[in-house]
């Protein structure tokens, strides 16, 4: 059968997807004879849609599930969605105000149904959206983080830490979003250089009519809420103030002026406001010196009753219309222009409040411990491994964990509070009861318990997704079932650096907490996708591409390769459509590649004699390009690998290998050669699988017709053998012979069809005599000779071979020389820099031999052809 002309990924693409959901060949099982090899997905919120940082992902992920499944290996590939409490709440009130309700309007229960509902309409959305980019999970074993068992897990989770003492509740100061009304987790927040103005305020000294204290602040809004004003003991401008009071303007309340060496003399006036419900760190001094705490803030960042002014008013708006009324009373005395990192929610985007609020924490001082270690000491890798200190540092100074949220969305915590004022933390309302009857009052009824209203924080489900997808009862029983015995720990996490905190380190402390060991080997984290100008890619800028339509326009396999083309580990991809452009043209390489072959007309009769050489110098540089591609994979270097194969397979096989055997126009191919042909064909569709899915497994069935038992995706792997680095030296030597070859003819303007005579000055004739029909094929040279070039003609130099083009008619003698002379000049310029690291004792002593060596022999080839080259030059006087 012959292949179209053109490939059409589309229909390829819906044919083997459904041929490999079809024979269950992304499903796993237990299987003791076989080497598991495990990946979970970071599960997407249930509010994606996909976007460019997924491709990336997911991407990588499956290249390396395809492979594993290829070597024999288990491969399973554990998909699933997040809840996402925040995000998927904010969905869900905006659909209920498009439709005329008020989620103040509805009860808890109403207002969960709504949202399930929004679920399961949109909320598989991504995975299928996967599925187009050529997924191979194991669709069977999908986890959402609300399902009824994970729900059962997260529960017995929190019930556990609370009874041994690591979770508790208490009044702290948190981050507070008042668009998402919700606490967040410091890791939640995502701070932001912002201009905004410094206001110089005059604070009246009570008791004196024309005596100021100036103090300067970027919130005049928080003004209300002051409590004190300190000064530092040791500044001698303030010495006169202590023990008085100063009054706050526009309220006219009398406040405290303490001292503290906590202020900073030099930043501002040297005085600071304190203002212990608004300010982490004057909440701190609040606690110091024992001052009141006034919280003038609702939920929303709107002005309440305690700031008797303004009541209502948004904090912002406040801030202008503070300003303006200390304008009008004179006590506003100049304000500067002024940049200041500010928190912001990394949900809503909102500017992020202190604020003192009753929550639940979970105490990290000793929990992170194992983690961290694990990590230090490479039990758990992280590539690139630039990453340690970040973790290290991270977990070295990590705060409390505030695991409440102000939702409904979520996993509701399961705490039950009692007429009495006390609580208890129950893995359900029986057993809540059960406590309460036994600890406080044999009477207490169902009726008498009440569940906390907050739920938990998103990430206090994915920590434990490693584990959780696999058992949800170990949590409660303690048992690990035959699953996760089976494929835990997982082998590889692929994710994004910005959750290295958030998800990475969390789910390596509850893998210590409850499995004792690491929840996975190796940690790769990708780059951000950005765009040509080093922007991050985001809706609101809109300079990210739709993923599904580059996949409409390039094909999966091409976005896939176009993704990975520049993509190493932890360093950001700069996403340009050229990339997708150059995977789609990959992808027609090899279709062609294949039809050319397919082409040929074979002949049983002839002899593959000639092409011997050609396929000796394939099979040797195929095996050293696959070594070099399980060495980039062993380290994580999966963009390098595939441009280790893209060379391959462009170059090498297309470019060089099938030009070097082709039969002339309209003349068979011996049955040797052809089958050598399609063997290597087959060798090259396997190590582009995992690349570039279903180009490669559409081409490997029109080879020939194969059983689903044959399918490319269960295929062996190849693996690597020895290889003859001379052979393929040599063969690189003959190549750059061709190229000069063809340049000569370019600038000479001759006809590449018009044969030529070629003279070649070299110690080493066998070289070219073992190449001989490649030479004269690919050059078009009608003869070769060896020895002394003559004096008149075009020359070229190969390493230190001279090689020589009898030309008929004028030559332009003095560009010739011109042109020896530049790569001369450049030749020697190249020479003095090899020497020069040569010369450098410390480099000598201290490279690799092997790095050495590589320098002395550029030295000696650099030497060769200086030397050819002025003999050239001699040659034209």
């Amino acid at each position: 059968m012959s292949l179209a002309t053109k490939y059409n990924p589309e229909e390829t693409e819906s044919k083997w997807y459904a041929y490999w959901m079809e024979n269950g060949f992304f499903n796993s099982k237990i299987d003791h004879s076989r080497e598991p090899y495990t990946i979970v997905i970071p599960p997407p919120n249930v509010t994606g849609v996909l976007h460019m940082g997924h491709m990336l992902n997911n991407t990588i992920q499956d290249v390396l599930i395809r492979k594993a499944r290829m070597e024999g290996k288990n491969a399973c590939w554990v998909p699933g969605t997040d809840h996402a409490s925040i995000a998927t709440e904010a969905k869900v009130v905006a659909m209920l105000k498009d439709r005329g309700i008020d989620k103040k309007s509805l009860t808890r229960d109403e207002f969960l149904a709504y949202a399930w509902e929004w679920r399961e309409k949109y909320g598989g959305i991504i995975l299928e959206q996967l599925k187009k980019l050529g997924a191979s999970c194991d669709w069977d074993r999908t986890k959402f983080t609300m399902d009824d068992d994970m729900i059962l897990a997260v529960t017995n989770v929190f019930v556990d830490l609370y009874n041994k003492g690591k979770i508790y509740r208490g009044i702290r100061m948190v981050n507070w979003d008042p668009q998402g009304k919700t606490a967040l987790s410091d890791d939640e927040v995502i701070t932001k250089e912002i201009a905004s103005k410094l206001y110089f305020i005059k604070y009246q000294i009570e008791g004196k009519e024309n005596e100021y204290l100036t103090i300067a602040t970027t919130r005049p809004e928080t003004i209300m809420a002051d409590v004190a004003i300190c000064i530092n003991p040791n500044d001698g401008r303030f010495a006169h103030l202590k023990g008085k009071k100063a009054i706050i303007p526009l309220i006219n309340r009398a406040i405290p002026i303490i001292e503290d060496e906590y202020v900073d003399m030099d930043f501002g006036t040297g005085c600071l406001k304190v203002t212990p419900a608004h300010d982490v760190n004057d909440y701190e001094l609040g606690l110091k010196h024992k001052l009141e705490v006034i919280d003038i803030l609702n939920d929303d960042g709107t002005l309440n009753a305690k700031a008797e002014i303004l009541v209502g008013e948004d904090r912002f708006i406040a801030r202008k219309k503070i300003s303006k009324m200390l304008e009008k009373i004179q006590q506003l005395e100049k304000t500067e222009e002024y940049t200041s990192n500010v928190g912001h929610s990394e949900r809503t985007d909102a500017v992020i409040e202190p604020r003192l609020s009753l929550q639940w924490f979970l105490k990290m001082e000793d929990i992170t411990k194992p983690a961290l270690r694990a990590v230090m000491e490479d039990v758990i890798q992280l590539y690139p491994p630039k990453f340690k200190n970040m973790y290290r540092s991270w977990m070295e100074n990590v705060r409390d964990w505030c695991i409440s949220r102000q939702l409904w969305w979520g996993h509701r915590i399961p705490a039950y509070f009692l007429p009495n004022g006390e609580f208890v933390v129950a893995k359900n309302e029986g057993e809540a009861l059960k406590i309460a009857q036994e600890r406080y009052d044999e009477a207490y009824t169902i009726n008498d318990l009440t569940q906390e209203d907050d739920v938990l924080d998103t990430w206090f489900s994915a920590w434990l997704w490693p584990i959780s997808v696999f058992d949800t009862k170990i949590f409660e029983s303690g048992e690990k079932n035959e699953d996760l015995k089976y494929y835990y720990p997982t082998n590889d996490l692929v994710t994004a650096p910005e959750i290295l905190f958030f998800w990475v380190a969390r789910m390596i402390i509850s893998g210590y907490e409850y499995m004792g060991e690491k929840p996975f080997r190796n940690v790769y984290l990708t780059g951000i996708v950005r765009d040509k100008q080093g922007r991050k890619m985001s809706k609101s800028l809109g300079n990210s591409p739709d993923p599904l339509e580059l996949i409409r326009n390039f094909g999966a396999d091409g976005v896939r390769t176009g993704m990975l083309f520049s993509s190493p580990a932890g360093n950001d991809l700069p996403f340009d459509e050229k990339l997708v452009e150059q995977g789609r043209n990959f992808s027609n390489k090899i279709w062609n590649a294949f039809r050319l072959v397919q082409g040929w007309e074979i002949d049983s009769t002839l002899s593959g004699e000639s092409n011997q050489a050609s396929i000796n110098w394939f099979e040797n540089r195929f095996q050293e390009a696959l070594t070099e591609i399980e060495d980039h994979f062993s380290k994580f270097r999966i963009s390098d690998a595939l441009m280790s194969t893209y060379k391959l397979v462009w170059d090498d096989f297309c470019s060089w290998y099938l030009e070097m055997i082709k039969p002339a126009y309209q003349h068979p191919i011996d049955q040797f050669t052809y089958d050598k042909t399609i063997g290597f064909f087959e060798e090259v569709l396997k190590i582009l699988h995992p690349f570039m899915p279903f180009i490669t497994e559409e081409l490997w069935h029109q080879i020939k017709d194969r059983p689903a038992t044959e399918a490319l995706i269960i295929s062996s792997w190849p693996r690597p053998t020895t290889f003859d680095a001379q052979i393929i030296a040599e063969a690189i030597q003959v190549f750059e012979v061709v190229s000069q070859v063809r340049n000569v003819r370019a600038s000479k303007g001759l006809s590449p069809k018009e044969p030529l005579f070629l003279n070649i000055k070299t110690e080493k004739p066998e070289i070219y005599a073992r190449f001989d029909q490649v030479l004269k094929k690919l050059a078009n040279i009608s003869e070769i000779s060896f020895g002394q070039p003559a004096d008149s003609g075009i020359s070229f130099l190969v390493k230190s071979d001279e090689c020589f083009v009898p030309i008929t008619g004028q030559i332009d003698i003095e560009e010739e020389k011109q042109n020896i002379l530049k790569e001369l000049e450049y030749t020697k310029g190249f020479l003095e820099t090899v020497n020069k690291k040569l010369g450098n004792e410390r480099f000598v002593q201290g490279a690799p031999t092997q790095v050495v060596e590589t320098e002395k022999k550029k030295q000696a080839d650099a030497e060769a052809k200086i030397k050819a080259l002025e003999e050239a030059l001699v040659k034209l006087q």
